[in-house]
């Protein structure tokens, strides 16, 4: 888990609804979210749409164990959703799931593709590599989550592809999927042949032999 410290500071909204909610993000530049989860009921909050951008911007807010202090009241959550306007961009709506550190957590966490520029399939063999996936979901305590899980691909070799179950996973961390059987291993990424390079190889084989005219 990383060490890295997540808080955002929020208030009780008491106004639900679309247009409470563009009024909240109008007039108060804040955006609307909800806790959900645990014994308690879920909590409507809005958080002021400059402080969740900002922590937005760095990758581990999105895999991390975060602290929500709602009127001054402290909660351990993470992120489970998050809602974006489909042209601007910005956040207008965040879902948050209340932490118990003695139950496991399901999250989505980011693959952080590392050793590409001296992988031996690229480096000596001239192919190139290719992703499948660009995070996993993971199941894990609170204290396990990692920020990211690394795919070191030094050795990967030109042909080869790596499946959910050559992970190197962290302690106490599981792929879930993969006990649903040998069908959910998927590919991760793979070092292949350019495609130019393959045209070419076709273009340079013999042509077959034309039939000879009766």
């Amino acid at each position: 888990m990383s060490e890295a410290n997540f808080s955002l500071n929020a208030q009780n909204r008491t106004l639900e609804g679309k247009g409470a909610s563009r009024r909240l993000r109008r007039l108060e530049a804040r955006i609307p979210a909800v806790i959900y989860g645990g014994e308690a009921a879920a909590q409507s909050i809005s958080i002021e749409l400059r402080e969740l951008s900002k922590a937005l911007e760095n990758e581990a807010f999105y895999s991390h164990v975060l602290t929500i202090s709602v009127d001054g009241k402290a909660q351990k959550v993470v992120l489970k959703a998050l809602q974006r306007h489909p042209v601007k961009s910005m956040p207008i709506h965040a879902d948050f799931l209340r932490v118990d550190a003695t139950h496991k957590l399901t999250m989505r966490v980011p693959l952080h593709f590392t050793n590409q520029d001296i992988c031996v399939g690229v480096k000596k063999e001239g192919g190139e590599i290719a992703h499948m996936l660009n995070d996993v979901e993971v199941s894990c305590l609170p204290k396990d989550l990692p920020e990211f899980i690394e795919v070191d691909m030094a050795n990967v070799a030109l042909g080869t592809t790596l499946h959910l179950s050559d992970l190197v996973l962290p302690k106490g961390v599981e792929v879930p999927v993969l006990a649903l059987g040998h069908d959910h291993d998927q590919p991760v990424a793979n070092v292949h042949t350019p495609k130019v390079a393959a045209a070419v190889e076709d273009t340079d084989a013999p042509a077959a032999p034309e039939p000879e005219a009766e």
